[in-house]
């Protein structure tokens, strides 16, 4: 896998996050995978390691860890389980900024977690908390909220996309300097950029509707992770579609339309 998506051009590699199902992981089985990555990837591309956690204590000694093992920064969720305020929420991030070195980027994630984020109070941890310097919005609408944090925090926060992709080119146009989907669209999600960064929009458009079918499949929820996989599969990079438990995997209909949409991309052909 990471042969594979630097090969397809990746600027840098996310570890252990959803599409990961970093959710399923053992403690020795993310340490293990964080040794193997940062050696297989060596100096070429920055690798961010989530490293959040329900309680405080152990997402700053997870955190801690990550950076040991050669994390170049840190994305974060909120904790989640038991729900915090503004002033709590500040002590969790400000506690795992206080122990490490690196860059920590903030997941604001809560249709997962269920936690808000506020403009206002990720501004402040922008301002107030040394290592806090990104965040991944994937607060929907996330183009409007993207503008917003962005007016609110300038210079003080690197934005980043998420949910898939989903608004990628609304994102970038706003502000966010980057995005972290899954892996089996790296090539064509590199092309998007590449376009965008050289003012090319009807071409960042034209590739981005090309793969849209694709995207909107997964991002139906419980299917994204299995079909990344079969897709993986099918391209020949991993041998094995399984999925760990809780998460679903996809049913013999779903399959039959993941590969008509993958076949239709390989063939160059919009749905």
């Amino acid at each position: 896998m990471v042969h594979y998506l630097l090969g397809q051009g990746a600027h840098g590699l996310g570890l252990f996050g959803n599409a990961s199902e970093g959710y399923t992981l053992s403690t020795e089985e993310r340490v293990a995978l964080m040794r193997l990555i940062r050696r297989e990837a060596g100096p070429r591309v920055p690798l961010i390691a989530s490293s959040g956690h329900t309680g405080t204590d152990a997402a700053v000694a997870l955190s801690k860890e990550m950076e040991e093992l050669g994390a170049d920064a840190l994305m974060i969720l909120p904790p989640y389980y038991l729900k915090t305020d503004g002033d709590g929420l500040m002590h969790y991030f400000g506690e795992i900024s206080r122990a490490v070195s690196i860059p920590i980027m903030v997941q604001d994630a809560p249709l997962l977690t269920q936690v808000p984020l506020p403009v206002p109070l990720l501004a402040r941890m922008g301002r107030e908390l040394e290592h806090v310097q990104l965040v991944k919005v994937e607060a929907p609408p996330t183009a409007p909220k993207t503008s917003t944090l962005h007016a609110a925090a300038g210079d003080t926060l690197t934005l980043f996309g998420g949910l898939n992709c989903q608004f990628f080119i609304e994102e970038y146009q706003r502000g966010a300097r980057g995005q972290m989907p899954g892996s089996d669209l790296t090539r064509e999600l590199v092309t998007i950029w590449d376009r965008l960064e050289g003012n090319d929009l009807t071409g960042a458009w034209q590739e981005f509707e090309r793969i849209l079918p694709l995207l909107r499949f997964e991002l139906q929820p419980g299917m994204g992770v299995s079909a990344m996989k079969h897709n993986l599969v099918a391209e020949g990079v991993i041998a094995s579609a399984r999925v760990r438990h809780p998460t679903a995997s996809l049913d013999p209909v779903s399959l039959a339309e993941l590969r008509f949409l993958r076949e239709r991309i390989r063939a160059g052909l919009k749905v």
